[in-house]
């Protein structure tokens, strides 16, 4: 039994009430929770000042924290963690909510990617977030890789797979190019690429980059590091994580609060450790929180992500959608949206990949 489970088991049912009441009334109202309100509301008939007594027990256990300005009590990290953990109850998906996730299904604009941006949308529209959407990558085997210079401090990578996907992404190179270390640098991915798909790649090519340095002169191998990034890198056509509704997180930011907003901003406009996302995606089963500094990509903004991976019809995650927020989030009401949606868009492109 970890910790947070040890405290909660060992708190007796007054304590545990009142903890349960001081989340629920600040995630439903952003505003610290105070004694007298708590007295309206508990299940047994208790003065104010015996629950300001347990809520400063709460407070020596680092559940609760009483803000400056209040008498009133907001959970801290500890406490919502605790409570998302052990207390919170997951409703149901709401037949409104349902309907407006399935109308995604029903665009008039074919393709993935449009799909995937209705999803963004009607998830930030449903839940009052911002809403992050990880597309899948191109998985087909790859036929040839080209660098192209289109200038001293910028090339063009072009990638073409077996199944005829062409895929081009500028980026920029090391510098030090020559026509000479583009051709050494592209002959050398494509003798490590036969057959492989993106992915397969990248893992592949960080094992031989290491192993065969010698066969490449400095700059062919700095241009074939410096590709290990470039399928990440976001091209205007190929951004692999869409992001919706960031006017909802202004819209619930306090003058305190708008400094952390911005630099949440500045993470989500730079697609910062987009692989990461997915990490976080993927080392769950299902459905993951990440409160406050707990979320290692937003953490300096305090936000909160529920995240959720989706799987193709090989039961393999290509993709990963999420909702992020301030760490008032209705915990209970989003895990079912975004496992929801997970669920739907794994169907439709398991779907759409056998038709």
């Amino acid at each position: 039994m970890d910790d947070k489970a040890k405290i909660l088991s060992e708190m007796n049912d007054r304590s545990r009430e009142v903890f349960r009441r001081v989340v629920e009334g600040y995630l439903d109202s952003g505003d610290p929770v105070g004694s007298r309100t708590l007295t309206r509301t508990m299940s047994e008939k208790v003065s104010a000042a015996t629950i300001r007594n347990v809520m400063q027990d709460l407070e020596f256990l680092g559940l609760l924290d009483s803000p400056h300005t209040s008498a009133g009590r907001i959970p801290t990290q500890l406490g919502l963690r605790m409570f998302v953990d052990g207390l919170m109850e997951v409703s149901t998906l709401s037949l409104q909510d349902r309907e407006a996730i399935d109308a995604t299904t029903g665009g008039n604009e074919p393709g993935v990617a449009s799909l995937l941006d209705r999803v963004g949308q009607a998830l930030s529209g449903i839940t009052h977030g911002a809403s992050l959407v990880l597309t899948p990558k191109h998985e087909a085997p790859i036929r040839h890789i080209e660098f192209v210079s289109l200038g001293h401090d910028r090339a063009l990578v072009v990638l073409v797979f077996a199944d005829g996907h062409v895929e081009n992404r500028v980026f920029a190179p090391p510098p030090g190019q020559t026509p000479s270390s583009m051709r050494e640098a592209a002959n050398f991915l494509n003798a490590l690429a036969e057959g492989r798909t993106m992915s397969e790649l990248r893992a592949h090519m960080t094992h031989e980059i290491t192993r065969r340095r010698q066969e490449l002169d400095a700059a062919a191998r700095a241009l074939v590091e410096s590709g290990l990034a470039v399928w990440e890198n976001p091209g205007e056509s190929h951004e692999r994580l869409i992001v919706r509704g960031r006017a909802n997180l202004i819209d619930q930011a306090d003058e305190a609060d708008l400094e952390r907003i911005r630099t949440l901003f500045d993470d989500l406009e730079r697609k910062r450790d987009i692989a990461d996302f997915l990490e976080l995606a993927e080392a769950g089963d299902g459905v993951r929180i990440f409160i406050g500094s707990e979320n290692k990509l937003f953490s300096l903004s305090g936000s909160s992500l529920v995240v959720s991976p989706y799987m193709n019809a090989d039961r393999k995650i290509i993709g990963a959608v999420g909702v992020i927020g301030p760490t008032r989030l209705n915990y209970g009401r989003i895990v079912p949206i975004v496992d929801y949606t997970a669920q739907l868009v794994g169907r439709l492109l398991s779907g759409e990949r056998k038709g």
